[in-house]
């Protein structure tokens, strides 16, 4: 037992989580000179090299820019404006750019995270606390929240009172898990597929990126820099990675990207192989207390539209803007519908997600019906103007609801 009693210190702000939502809201935060803490359970060097997605909304990017965040991800991005259907051996371009005049950035998220980190903590001189130990949330419901947590170098326990708890720190963190059973509704969703997420080190094989409708299941291909290419592979639900060998791996994604015309993919050692089962939950509201949800603490959005990292970004930027008015202005109009706001966002975006899984998976459903009605889901993309543009604006946000 630790015979020192828990020192405490006094903070508006306690953000849980080093991730882009908590970084950002840190960051929005510090620079209106709102007092502010972040803590995180890993190290600085994992959060900046932890493997995620990097497909980045261009509204996205705009909020960033306009709170000077965004330098590096506008000198270093890669923009996108077309996509690359493949199926039935044929292969079809989807200039989304074109028909809605907006295109995605593909920067990776370690990048993003290794930027924002390097703005609140070095440049902006925020408070960041790494590798702090068993994080608990108390008195949730009072004026006088706090968060506690051990400092692993010296098994110090510290308690940070505050006015609110930003919790931004995951599916697996412990703000959601802090909210009583029965006190917020939690909607589930498991789509019974699950995709092996690889990492090869190899060129991309394309200049776009490449989804593979195939009676074998879904592939996809997503460039991640020059060297390094992002691939998923359908595969069953809690599937070992290791039963996915480095020739199987590249015989199956030779199967399900080929068509006609398209060039031979580039091979390469595969640095990264773990399995995703492809699940949604939706957390209502977002707030308990003075807890705020925030990214996937409080919505998990399948991978499959990529838009998780879009949905934490949005988040971050409503209920930061929300705290510093609340802080500066004594205006609570941002905290009040904070909870709404976002979560017309989040369930256009896990609507669109099911869609899309639709699409991806129904092929390889093994039901002769649902494969033929995707194929002509599919087609319709390449048939009808009105139909493409309304699949682009959903892609690509720029349709969401506010």
């Amino acid at each position: 037992m630790n015979p020192h009693p828990p020192s405490e210190e006094r903070r508006t702000v306690v953000v849980v989580g080093a991730g882009p939502a908590g970084l950002t809201v840190g960051n929005i935060l510090r620079a209106a000179a709102v007092d502010c803490v972040v803590l995180e359970t890993e190290s600085r060097q994992f959060v900046e090299t932890r493997p995620r997605a990097g497909v980045i909304e261009e509204q996205v990017v705009r909020g960033l820019r306009e709170r000077g965040l965004a330098d590096a991800l506008s000198a270093r991005a890669q923009v996108h404006d077309a996509c690359e259907f493949r199926f039935a051996d044929e292969r079809f371009r989807f200039d989304y750019a074109e028909l809605t005049g907006h295109h995605h950035y593909v920067y990776p998220q370690p990048l993003l995270v290794t930027d924002l980190v390097r703005e609140y903590a070095d440049v902006r001189g925020g408070d960041v606390r790494f590798g702090v130990r068993d994080v608990r949330l108390h008195d949730l419901e009072t004026d006088r929240p706090a968060v506690s947590y051990t400092d692993p170098a010296t098994g110090q326990r510290h308690v940070l009172r505050c006015e609110f708890v930003a919790g931004c720190d995951g599916a697996r963190g412990v703000s959601r898990e802090a909210i009583p059973d029965g006190r917020v509704r939690i909607s589930r969703r498991d789509y019974g597929v699950g995709w092996l997420a690889l990492l090869a080190e190899a060129p991309p094989s394309s200049d776009c990126v490449v989804f593979g409708v195939h009676p074998n299941g879904f592939a996809g291909h997503m460039a991640r820099s020059p060297e390094m290419t992002r691939y998923y592979l359908q595969c069953p639900p809690g599937d070992d990675p290791e039963n996915w060998s480095h020739d199987r791996v590249w015989d199956e994604l030779r199967q399900r990207l080929g068509a006609a015309g398209a060039p031979p993919l580039s091979e390469g050692r595969l640095l990264e192989k773990r399995v995703l089962d492809m699940h949604d939950y939706v957390v209502e509201p977002l707030v308990f207390g003075r807890l705020l949800l925030a990214g996937d603490a409080g919505h998990l959005t399948a991978p499959i539209a990529a838009k998780g990292l879009n949905l934490a970004l949005h988040d971050a930027f409503l209920l930061a803007d929300a705290l510093v008015a609340h802080v500066v202005k004594g205006d609570d109009t941002g905290l009040d519908g904070y909870s709404h706001a976002c979560l017309r966002r989040v369930w256009d975006y896990q609507e669109f997600s099911g869609f899309l899984s639709g699409i991806y998976h129904g092929t390889a459903s093994g039901d002769p019906f649902l494969a033929g009605t995707t194929l002509a889901r599919l087609r319709r993309l390449f048939t009808s103007r009105t139909a493409a543009t309304s699949f682009a604006e959903q892609y690509l946000g720029s349709a969401a609801a506010y």
